[in-house]
């Protein structure tokens, strides 16, 4: 397996476990079997590698959401907590312990958000046959809470997240 991906894979799995700023790069060294310098030729600093870590994120999730409906966009939701933990959004919580002062991290976060946003978006027009920017927002709304709830709640809180988007789709279909 080459080098680079796997020390992905690890930076990921311990940066949703254990948190960002709780995953130090010797930590990261460790867990990946290889040494600090190593880890430092590849990932060039955390922020670097946290950055990366996002973008093989970002791409994992949008395979497993392309082309659906609303109704189908919160059982793949479910799938994706399913296989990827309820622990809350990675984005928003490697954001979070930086406080936005990582400015790389926080360009991943918004492209990441802004992508789900358009991806919404474009679920909705084909659900309804029109644009409604306020409908995806809401739904985007519904499904970050959802994502949030589900540490706690578990799939109620993606069930309900499908329930009440199904709600204001209808209502928007019947305005």
């Amino acid at each position: 397996m080459d080098t680079y991906p796997a020390l992905l894979e690890t930076a990921e799995r311990l940066f949703y476990e254990h948190g960002y700023m709780a995953s130090s790069m010797d930590t990261l060294a460790r867990t990946a079997r290889m040494s600090s310098r190593t880890l430092y030729k590849h990932a060039g600093s955390k922020a670097a590698l946290a950055v990366d870590v996002l973008a093989v994120r970002d791409r994992r999730f949008f395979e497993q959401v392309d082309g659906l409906d609303v109704r189908s966009l919160f059982a793949a939701l479910a799938g994706w907590i399913g296989r990827e933990g309820a622990r809350g959004c990675l984005f928003l919580r490697i954001l979070g312990e930086t406080g936005g002062a990582e400015p790389a991290i926080v360009a991943a976060v918004l492209a990441h958000k802004a992508r789900l946003r358009r991806h919404v978006a474009r679920i909705v027009e084909a659900d309804l046959g029109r644009a409604d920017d306020v409908l995806a927002g809401r739904i985007v709304l519904l499904f970050e809470g959802a994502v949030a709830a589900s540490a706690w709640q578990g799939a109620a809180a993606i069930e309900a997240a499908r329930g009440a988007a199904l709600d204001v789709v209808a209502a928007a279909r019947a305005a």
